[in-house]
């Protein structure tokens, strides 16, 4: 027969009810709630309590976090008696071969831009390396939140890049009433585990292979300094919006360069011409070259 032992702690609040030999083998638990509880029948029985805030499982103790509503000197006695009847009835304290996605805790706002289509939704932690651009359902097979999002009836198109999402919404809805929804379903989303995008799938799109350094090498050196110079003088500014802007191509004879807007810039209604306008001087100026002319394309 199995005897807890009780402990008390340094917080007043917790209790250690230690066993005579390891229970927890290969990590610590922590549960926050009982939906947390999969891997653990055990703390999953303790919530039924209910001052029970928050069960540990770490070595050869089970430690429980209790509320206000309850003092441990009229409450340790129940726990621990609970606890040696549960496991002497055969009942399983932890099942560390259970496969349960660790939550990742995660941080998303939403940033207006200046397209009053689009939303940002800016992460703390890093999204993915290789940009990603989704026109539809069909499109997101190298991504999975993606493919979720579109499920909504009022999302358009999404852009994905280092740590924000950019979605595109219809005019059926106001960010006002969707915002917050959208938000917490990202965060959620993320902090489960599940991925964001499948950078191995992104790298075979057209737009991504013109991103290796391969393709960079190929070309001409005056295309290969529009490159750098967008790099460098553009796309932070733009990134910054929400937005996106790629070197598409450059034909020497006519001198006209092609960039793709992609993003809160894809059909913004001030972007084409102002990047356009400001890209162009731009160019002018660092290339030496009056007869530049840039045509910006909505992705």
């Amino acid at each position: 027969m199995e005897k807890v032992t009780i402990r008390p702690t340094q917080n007043a609040a917790i209790i250690k009810f230690e066993f005579s030999e390891f229970i927890a083998k290969t990590g610590n638990y922590e549960y926050k709630n009982i939906d947390d509880t999969a891997t653990s029948p055990l703390a999953k029985q303790l919530f039924y309590l209910p001052f029970v805030k928050t069960v540990y499982i770490s070595g050869n103790f089970v430690a429980v976090e209790k509320y206000s509503i309850a003092e441990w000197e009229d409450v340790q006695e129940q726990v621990a008696e609970q606890i040696e009847d549960f496991v002497n009835k055969g009942g399983i304290i932890l099942n560390e071969t259970t496969d349960v996605k660790k939550k990742v805790p995660v941080t998303i706002y939403a940033e207006s831009t200046p397209n009053p289509s689009v939303m940002k939704f800016v992460s703390n932690k890093n999204l993915t390396k290789s940009m990603a651009e989704f026109k539809n359902i069909d499109e997101t097979e190298a991504s999975p939140l993606a493919r979720e999002l579109f499920k909504s009836p009022f999302i358009k198109e999404i852009f994905i890049d280092e740590n924000y999402i950019s979605v595109t919404k219809y005019a059926m809805a106001e960010w006002q009433d969707i915002t917050m929804e959208l938000r917490e379903f990202i965060r959620k989303f993320i902090e489960e585990g599940n991925t964001v995008v499948d950078e191995s799938l992104i790298k075979a799109t057209p737009q991504a292979e013109k991103q290796d350094e391969a393709y960079f090498d190929s070309l001409d050196t005056t295309s290969q300094r529009i490159i750098n110079i967008l790099e460098e003088y553009v796309k932070p500014a733009v990134q910054g919006d929400g937005g996106n802007i790629a070197f598409e191509s450059y034909d020497e004879a006519d001198k006209r360069v092609k960039v793709i807007l992609q993003g809160a810039c894809s059909g913004c209604p001030s972007s084409t011409f102002t990047l356009k306008s400001g890209i162009e001087n731009m160019l002018k100026d660092m290339l030496n070259d009056n007869d530049i002319k840039v045509e910006a394309i909505n992705a």
